[in-house]
């Protein structure tokens, strides 16, 4: 069975910022490169300084309860570590993460997009070891879009697939067969990849990345639909490799 990659995204601040890349170079044991290098505690975390070992999404701010976040796209100089955020309501803001007086502005300028009701935003931290992906162990998350087109049939329109903020789209797949690979190793361009675990999904998905607002209840549509709440899978990269837009996918013989 053969499919090919459409995209490739990396989200460099956790929740806050999607952005299309045309290739990278995986490599094991490790998550997409400048993927969720960054991530926004908020108050009631108790996290102080600005590195982190990895820690649960439930410390940070993102798209779950702060919808609005959704919204942001970015571009990150990878070179310079810039980084230039833009938001529909927003004015574009290019920062240096890793800058103190650069956090503070980074703080000013998503504070219309917070609930004052909830935990504040509090800084940003930089994971020292490893990306700060929703699992516990470094992860890529791998998604269809055959299974996209059958979900948007389901919902009777169109979904972009930045409501699922993942990492590789792969096109050729049956809709839903990602979830018959778990277990499986997996080969796209250079590198190789094993799947471990199915995506459940929480109700950032609701929300148009578009608009930032919640045009859809994402997880009763799955829930109704296919009896579950997952979209898409987590993988872990075994062999390391180069990867880009257009290149071919290949399941390894069970």
């Amino acid at each position: 069975m053969t499919a090919r990659v459409t995209d490739i995204f990396r989200h460099p601040i956790k929740s806050h910022g999607v952005e299309a890349i045309a290739r990278t170079t995986l490599a094991p044991g490790e998550t997409l490169p400048w993927d969720r290098v960054w991530a926004v505690p908020h108050e009631a975390a108790g996290l102080s300084g600005h590195t982190s070992d990895w820690k649960p999404c439930n410390l940070f701010s993102r798209g779950a309860k702060t919808p609005g976040l959704v919204a942001i796209t970015a571009r990150l100089n990878t070179s310079g570590k810039a980084l230039t955020l833009a938001h529909p309501d927003l004015a574009p803001l290019t920062i240096w993460p890793d800058e103190p007086a650069d956090i503070l502005r980074f703080l000013a300028w998503i504070a219309p997009l917070s609930d004052p009701a909830r935990a504040c935003p509090s800084g940003i931290v930089r994971a020292s070891t490893r990306g700060m992906t929703d699992t516990d162990f470094p992860s890529i998350s791998i998604l269809s879009r055959g299974s996209l087109a059958d979900l948007s049939a389901r919902a009777g329109k169109d979904l972009s697939p930045l409501r699922f903020r993942g990492n590789i789209w792969l096109n050729g797949l049956p809709a839903w067969e990602e979830f018959n690979l778990i277990g499986r190793e997996i080969t796209i361009g250079g590198a190789t990849l094993r799947i471990r675990e199915a995506i459940g999904r929480c109700r950032a998905t609701s929300v148009n990345p578009a608009t930032g607002r919640a045009n859809i209840d994402m997880l009763s549509l799955l829930k109704t639909s296919y009896g579950h709440t997952n979209f898409g899978v987590y993988a872990e990269v075994v062999c390391g490799g180069p990867i880009a837009v257009g290149d071919s996918f290949h399941i390894e013989s069970a």
